[in-house]
């Protein structure tokens, strides 16, 4: 990952406490997604090894945990607090897992057109401002 990014211009490593991820949303559109999927080709077949898996995000790599998502740490937070009511946003795939694991009753939302396991979609992130000012003034 790191040598990938030395070599591309605007690209740049995150370290996450449970991740790393491969951020490309700077760098010259048509080498960023060529690079991703050298990336890709690179990582892929050692993952599984080592249990862990691939992201693919909005020009984002990210390697983590296969045991480690953001649904397992709402779902063991939600354990803790009574919430009468729950909603999730996200708006890409590190958030699908957050949809699968919360309870039904959640509301669960996805930014954007691609398929996802929330219940209801917003086209873009300004939806979600004025989905969410609706909810204080009701």
């Amino acid at each position: 990952m790191e040598k990938l990014a030395d070599q591309t211009p605007g690209a740049f490593i995150e370290v996450k406490p449970y991740s790393l991820a491969w951020h490309y949303r700077k760098v010259e559109l048509g080498l960023g997604e060529l690079k991703a999927t050298e990336l890709k080709e690179i990582l892929n077949p050692m993952l599984n090894d080592y249990g862990l898996q691939l992201l693919d995000g909005n020009a984002v790599i990210e390697v983590k945990n296969t045991e480690v998502n953001k649904g397992k740490a709402a779902l063991e937070i939600a354990g803790h607090i009574k919430a009468d009511f729950m909603l999730a946003i996200g708006d890409d795939i590190t958030d699908e897992d957050l949809f699968r694991y919360l309870p039904q009753s959640t509301i669960s939302i996805k930014v954007g057109s691609n398929k996802s396991a929330a219940k209801y979609y917003l086209d873009e992130q300004e939806d979600v401002l004025q989905f969410l000012n609706q909810l204080i003034i009701k």
